[in-house]
């Protein structure tokens, strides 16, 4: 059994799922459930799903529809997207979700992180970081999907979230989003050496052998991926694939 997690992160707007590059450019996939279905059957070790447009919209939380995602799926589920309260927490719990994601509301509020340790378990509040670079190079952790600067550096910000309580850390390279480029292998060691707790890698994959970079090169804990296992092809036609388990044993044989 491998011991390093490999996650899809599938991104949700409205009822439907969607791909982007650099967190633009939507492109749809297809019927949630469905994709969902496909990953059940490839075993996949957990699913993050995303909703892109909840907080930025104010849409709010789609409790119905993340219903039939948690009866599909017999795999780790975690949900980020709108979440500003315990209530909200309890409720996705509720439906059969493992994990919670803040982002946003991780920046806005940060003892909503430490509220959700201390009532849940650190192990099921994870902070979403995006990470974009400025004009000068220098990194800086992004809110409200990609569209605020924080101002904050990813890898103080990383640490005050492990002491807030956070359980894991998923950290996802905004210039590396949808290109198949591979991980910005810099920033996940900057945030990985930086803190106690697992740092999941993301944005940017685009073959297994990216996935071994991120363990072995930046000291990455799992690896997530979205492009990678749902486009195939130069042409990036909307396939849903995932990696043989002979491949990944494989790839993280040399990690």
């Amino acid at each position: 059994m491998l011991t390093t997690r490999v996650i899809p992160c599938l991104l949700l707007k409205g009822n439907g799922f969607y791909k982007t590059t650099k967190f633009k450019k939507p492109v749809y996939l297809g019927d949630p459930v469905n994709i969902l279905k496909i990953f059940n059957e490839k075993e996949v070790d957990e699913i993050v799903v995303l909703d892109i447009g909840s907080t930025r919209n104010r849409t709010g939380i789609n409790y119905p529809l993340l219903k039939d995602f948690a009866s599909e799926c017999f795999m780790p589920l975690g949900y980020g997207g709108g979440i500003t309260n315990i209530d909200q927490m309890k409720n996705l719990f509720q439906l059969g979700f493992e994990k919670v994601l803040v982002n946003t509301a991780a920046y806005d509020n940060p003892n909503l992180v430490t509220q959700g340790a201390n009532a849940f378990g650190r192990q099921s509040i994870v902070v979403s970081m995006d990470v974009k670079k400025d004009f000068c190079g220098h990194y800086v952790v992004m809110i409200q999907a990609g569209s605020k600067k924080t101002g904050r550096h990813p890898v103080e910000y990383a640490r005050e979230m492990e002491e807030r309580g956070a359980g894991e850390i998923l950290v996802t390279a905004i210039d590396n989003d949808g290109t198949m480029e591979g991980y910005d292998l810099k920033l996940i060691k900057l945030v990985s050496s930086a803190v106690n707790i697992p740092v999941i890698a993301c944005g940017g994959a685009g073959n297994v052998e990216d996935f071994s970079s991120a363990v072995r090169e930046a000291g990455a804990s799992a690896v997530a991926a979205g492009a990678l296992f749902v486009f195939q092809g130069p042409h990036r036609a909307v396939l849903i694939n995932f990696p043989s388990p002979e491949e990944l044993e494989s790839v993280f044989a040399t990690s």
